[in-house]
């Protein structure tokens, strides 16, 4: 049972990282700011998209923590 999973996960992210679609890095507003801007502007607009970024990857490692550690001690 857990290798059926397994399969259907990684065909499932397969799937979605294949399909891709072409975005802009950023809207029309904050592109007009950092290329009107100086650098120290561009600097704080990427620092505020890399703290944006974090969290979510924070919030999937600790669940995944959690996850682990459940079956963990549901195994002993």
């Amino acid at each position: 049972m857990y290798k059926k999973g397994l399969i259907i996960l990684v065909i499932l992210v397969i799937l979605v990282l294949s399909i891709s679609v072409d975005v802009n890095a950023q809207c029309a507003m904050c592109k007009a700011v950092v290329e009107g801007g100086n650098e120290t502007v561009a600097e704080g607009v990427n620092n505020g998209i890399t703290y944006l970024m974090v969290f979510p990857y924070i919030l999937v490692g600790v669940l995944f923590y959690f996850i682990y550690r459940h079956k963990k001690g549901a195994k002993n």
